[in-house]
């Protein structure tokens, strides 16, 4: 499963600007790859696990703006159309297939 995160911050403010900058750096840190701006994916390996992830975010969401979370599966995210430009490297390598190391 993927859970999609899209979200609008205020940036009006330089305090407003850290809080976006703390939010992004949020994400990323747990796993998160930017799809477009605003628009962030992390794949999980089942709805358990996908539940109780959306449980930390709410503990770590800045108090304005805009943001909301899409759960979809990996048949339905490979179902989805890119009209104008391409998959970023990231997204290329993001996949839910297991990591092997030889």
């Amino acid at each position: 499963m993927r859970l999609m995160l899209f979200f609008d911050l205020p940036m009006n403010t330089k305090e407003e600007r850290r809080i976006y900058a703390r939010f992004r750096k949020y994400l990323i840190n747990n796993g998160f790859i930017m799809l477009q701006f605003s628009v962030y994916a992390k794949i999980f390996p089942n709805r358990t696990s996908l539940f109780q992830y959306i449980e930390s975010l709410k503990r770590n969401l800045p108090s304005k703006g805009s943001i909301r979370i899409m759960a979809v599966t990996e048949k339905q995210y490979e179902k989805m159309l890119i009209l104008v430009g391409g998959k970023s490297i990231q997204e290329e390598v993001m996949t839910d297939e297991p990591m092997v190391i030889l």
